[in-house]
C-alpha cells in the first residue's frame, strides 16, 4: 500500500471513534421527547437526562491522558470501541430510567475519551504537511455520524412504541466495525520513541509516509529527552501557559457558539417555531446535510488557509445568524422555515470554522511531552461546556417567553468575542511540524 494511503487508512480508522461520537451526541435529540414522557420527568430531570451523557464526556477527557500515555494510544482505542458497542445496547434495551441515566454516563465517558484519544493519535501518525487535512477526519466523521442520527432518526420515527429503542440500538453495528479495525492500525510513533521501541517507531514513520525518518525519529527523541529519561513533565510548571490559554479559550468557545445545544434539541427549537414533530426531524436532517457539506470544505482548505483564516471567517457568519434567530425569537416573527434557514446558516459557518479546527489545534498546540495532558484539559473544559450549556438550555428557554431570544443573543455575542480572540491572539500552526510549533512558542 502507499505511504500516503497507509496514513490516511491509519487516520479514517481513529476517526471513526469521531463518527461514534457524533452519532451518541446528536441521537437524543430524536428520543429525548419520548423519554421524557415515558418516565414522566420533571424539566430538571429531564434536562440531567440529556446532559448524563455529557457528564460522562468531561470524566472520560479527563481520565483517558493516562491510559493512553501508559498503554498506548492504539490500546486505549480499542476500549472505546468496546464501551460504545455496550452502552448502545443497553441503553436501547433498558427497562428504567435510572439503568438509561447510568449506561448514558457510560456512554459519554466513550465519547469524552474519544474526544482526547482520537486527533491526539492522528496528529502523532501524520506527516506535518498533511496534518490538518488527516485530524480534520475526525471531525468530518462527527458530522457524519450526526447526520447520520438524524436521518436515523427520521426514517425510524413513527414505526412503533418502542422506535427510540431503536434509533440508540443502531450504534452497536458501527461500534463493532469500529473495534475490530482499530486491531490493524499501528501505535502513535511519538508514543513508540517515549516508551523506547525506536525499531518500531522509524518502521511506522516510514509507512505514514514520512521524508526523512532518522531526522523525523531524532527530533522527536529529542523532545521527549525529559520523558525518555522518565522525568515527569507537569503541564502547569509554567512555561506551558500559552498553549493551556489558546486550548482552554478555543474549547470554551466552541461551546459557547451554542452547537451542542442546537444539536442536542435541534427538532424541539423547531417546534417552537410552529413545525410538526415529523416535520421537525426532516429539518434537523438539513442541519446535518449542512454541518457535513462545510466540513467538508474546510477539510479542503485548512492546510492551505490555515486555522486561524477559517475562524475568523466563521465567527462573522455565526454572530449573523445567530443575531438573525435571536431576533425572530424576540419577534415571534418566524416565517415558516425562517429559523431553520438561520439555523442552517449558523451550521454551515459553524462546520467551516469551530467544528474543522478545534481539534486539529489542540491536538497540535501542545508539545510532545505534555500533548496528552494538554488534550486532556482542551476536550475536557470543551466537554464541561457542553454539559453545562446542554442542561441549562431548556430550562433557561422556557423560563420566559424571550427565553429563547437570550439563549440566542448570549450566543451571538461570545462569537463575537471569539472573532476578537481569533483575529488577534491565536498563532497560526499551519505546515510546521509538532515540534517546530514547540519551538515558535519558545518552549524547549
Amino acid at each position: 500500500m502507499p505511504q500516503s494511503n497507509t496514513a490516511f487508512r491509519n487516520a479514517i480508522v481513529a476517526a471513526l471513534g469521531g463518527f461514534l461520537f457524533g452519532f451518541d451526541t446528536a441521537v437524543i435529540s430524536g428520543v429525548e421527547k419520548s423519554i421524557q414522557s415515558l418516565w414522566q420527568l420533571t424539566t430538571a430531570q429531564h434536562g440531567f437526562t440529556v446532559a448524563s451523557a455529557l457528564i460522562g464526556t468531561v470524566i472520560g477527557s479527563l481520565a483517558a491522558g493516562a491510559p493512553a500515555e501508559k498503554y498506548g494510544r492504539k490500546k486505549v482505542l480499542q476500549a472505546i470501541g468496546l464501551l460504545y458497542l455496550v452502552t448502545s445496547l443497553v441503553t436501547a434495551l433498558t427497562p428504567s430510567w435510572p439503568l438509561f441515566i447510568a449506561f448514558r454516563f457510560l456512554g459519554g465517558i466513550g465519547v469524552g475519551a474519544s474526544s482526547v484519544v482520537g486527533p491526539m493519535y492522528i496528529s502523532e501518525i501524520s506527516p506535518a504537511h498533511r496534518r490538518g487535512r488527516l485530524v480534520a477526519l475526525f471531525q468530518f466523521n462527527i458530522v457524519s455520524g450526526i447526520l447520520l442520527a438524524f436521518i436515523s432518526n427520521y426514517l425510524l420515527f413513527g414505526i412503533g412504541e418502542h422506535a427510540w429503542r431503536w434509533m440508540l440500538g443502531v450504534q452497536a453495528f458501527p461500534s463493532l466495525l469500529f473495534f475490530i479495525f482499530v486491531f490493524f492500525v499501528p501505535e502513535s510513533p511519538r508514543w513508540l520513541v517515549k516508551h523506547q521501541h525506536p525499531e518500531e517507531a522509524k518502521k511506522v514513520l516510514k509507512e505514514i509516509g514520512e521524508p526523512d525518518v532518522p531526522t523525523a525519529f531524532n527530533t522527536i527523541r529529542e523532545s521527549l529527552q525529559a520523558d525518555i529519561h522518565h522525568v515527569k513533565e507537569s503541564l502547569f510548571n509554567g512555561q506551558f501557559n500559552k498553549p493551556i490559554l489558546y486550548a482552554v479559550a478555543l474549547a470554551m468557545f466552541n461551546q459557547l457558539s451554542g452547537i451542542n445545544a442546537i444539536m442536542y434539541y435541534a427538532p424541539r427549537i423547531f417546534e417552537m417555531t410552529g413545525l410538526a414533530k415529523d416535520t421537525a426531524l426532516l429539518q434537523a436532517v438539513s442541519i446535518g446535510v449542512t454541518n457535513m457539506i462545510f466540513t467538508l470544505l474546510a477539510i479542503s482548505v485548512i492546510d492551505k488557509f490555515g486555522r486561524r483564516t477559517l475562524l475568523v471567517i466563521g465567527s462573522v457568519g455565526m454572530v449573523i445568524f445567530l443575531g438573525l434567530v435571536a431576533h425572530a425569537f424576540y419577534t415571534h416573527q418566524f416565517g415558516g422555515y425562517a429559523v431553520m434557514l438561520y439555523l442552517v446558516g449558523f451550521i454551515a459557518f459553524f462546520a467551516f470554522s469551530q467544528g474543522a479546527v478545534i481539534w486539529v489545534f489542540i491536538s497540535e498546540i501542545f508539545p510532545n511531552k505534555v500533548r496528552s495532558q494538554g488534550q486532556t484539559l482542551g476536550s475536557s473544559t470543551h466537554w464541561v461546556m457542553a454539559a453545562a450549556i446542554s442542561w441549562t438550555f431548556p430550562i433557561l428557554v422556557e423560563s420566559s417567553e424571550n427565553g429563547g431570544f437570550y439563549s440566542f443573543l448570549l450566543f451571538a455575542i461570545m462569537m463575537l468575542l471569539h472573532g476578537i480572540f481569533a483575529w488577534k491572539v491565536l498563532p497560526e500552526t499551519k505546515g510546521k511540524s509538532l515540534e517546530g510549533i514547540q519551538r515558535d512558542l519558545g518552549i524547549h
